[in-house]
């Protein structure tokens, strides 16, 4: 039976039908309200706004719990490879062993970038953000591959996704190669996809690339992690932008845009920053536990707690066991993994953090694996992006194939009220 939510205005009832998802959240549905009512509802940040109906990602902060299409983080992180995790979150179905080939198969076809890309690239200087690049070029792919897809035709639709999939990942790291002044490596078809963006990012024309099976199996599970977190600000810019029919190019431009901000995927970076920042100061790890624990003192403990899991972050139990596995391997002696390890401990083993559920979460083992691989503090979040864009994709797809109104947020006007205009003469 329906249920209905009452609202009373000056005096007068309002009956807002209710709606319940599958994982019963209600939500009182509010199509009608300004044309009942003359009213609106306010929600900086759409904190308590559903924009849409969606079946890719279930996610509960309160209970720790992130699922892709049904299946449980943990489970996928551990089976699956991020092939066939963007094969789930696009198609909505994990692939069979035929369907997945297939799929690697057609994205290596797609993996060749039109040359005439590097020249747009080769005119950013040198003191260029990734990131910035990167939205760039993504959304300059529009120009070269123009045709725009239709949402209705599945074999066009999917090789749209195998095309963008491709491309995305060569010119993601043809930015690094870009920024460090080295040559650009092509797709290898022998390699998986993951293993591609370590010999896309990493290899020397003058040597024969080793790709370390632990590393390659800790960036599966990353990607993985990061692949679609529901409707934050990213998802929701590309599905805005996307709302309007701009292509999937473009859409992917507006979230790589949207990532970029340091409150969204610049978290791994500052937390970098941050154990840059104690290193500098004599590598103290517990003057900055004081300082993190003072309510007047300014400084943020970064890459602790998380702002949608209130208990702790699924995501940062499955890659702390890919963070030792990473160090121990690679055996770096890094003066900031050092104090990354202190101040990890320090958290797990203090009242004040246990009380406050201030857990490392996945932005601080991200960043200390990434790290730990040579990446550079700046690329971190082009890394976030290169897991990200199958949600990106899936959400563009589900919000065309839903045939979603143009996004068109209302406004509390605050301004002047109307007045009359005074010539110059006489301001």
């Amino acid at each position: 039976m329906s249920k209905t939510a009452i609202l009373e205005i000056d005096g007068k009832r309002f009956e807002l039908p209710t709606t319940v998802g599958t994982e019963n959240e209600v939500a009182i549905d509010i199509a009608k309200l300004r044309a009942l009512t003359g009213a609106i509802t306010i929600d900086p940040g759409y904190k308590n706004t559903g924009s849409c109906f969606s079946a890719i990602t279930y996610l509960d902060g309160e209970q720790g719990i992130l699922n892709y299409r049904g299946y449980a983080i943990d489970e996928l992180a551990e089976k699956a490879s991020f092939l066939e995790v963007s094969y789930l979150l696009i198609f909505g179905e994990l692939p069979t062993a035929a369907q997945l080939e297939q799929f690697e198969n057609d994205i290596r076809k797609h993996s060749l970038v039109d040359e005439e890309v590097k020249d747009i690239l080769h005119g950013f200087p040198r003191s260029a953000h990734p990131m910035g690049i990167l939205s760039s070029l993504t959304s300059a792919l529009t120009a070269f591959y123009p045709r725009r897809v239709n949402v209705n035709d599945d074999k066009h639709l999917y090789q749209a996704v195998c095309k963008v999939m491709a491309k995305f990942l060569v010119i993601s790291c043809w930015v690094y190669r870009k920024l460090e002044g080295e040559p650009m490596n092509y797709y290898d078809n022998s390699k998986s996809y993951v293993g591609n963006f370590l010999q896309m990012m990493f290899a020397l024309p003058t040597e024969k690339y080793h790709i370390d099976p632990v590393i390659e199996k800790a960036l599966n599970k990353l990607f993985i992690l990061h692949a679609d977190h529901e409707q934050n600000c990213s998802t929701s810019t590309v599905r805005i932008v996307g709302s309007s029919h701009a292509g999937m190019f473009a859409s992917v431009a507006s979230g790589v845009s949207a990532l970029w901000g340091p409150l969204h995927g610049g978290a791994n970076q500052a937390v970098l920053e941050m154990l840059e920042e104690i290193k500098a100061d004599g590598g103290d790890v517990d003057k900055y536990l004081a300082k993190a624990k003072d309510k007047s003192d300014p400084f943020r403990l970064m890459g602790f707690g998380h702002r949608v899991y209130k208990n702790f972050d699924p995501r940062a139990k499955i890659i702390k066991q890919s963070a030792d596995e990473v160090l121990a391997k690679l055996g770096v002696e890094d003066p900031i993994l050092e104090i990354a390890k202190k101040l990890e401990q320090a958290a797990l083993n203090d009242d004040y953090f246990k009380e406050r559920n201030l857990y490392p979460n996945v932005d601080f083992y991200s960043g200390i694996i990434y790290r730990a691989m040579g990446i550079p503090t700046d690329m971190f979040t082009v890394m976030f992006a290169i897991g990200r864009l199958p949600g990106w994709v899936a959400h563009w797809i589900e919000m065309r194939k839903n045939n979603e109104p143009i996004g068109r947020p209302r406004q509390i006007y605050t301004g002047k009220t109307l007045r009359d205009f005074v010539p110059v003469s006489e301001r």
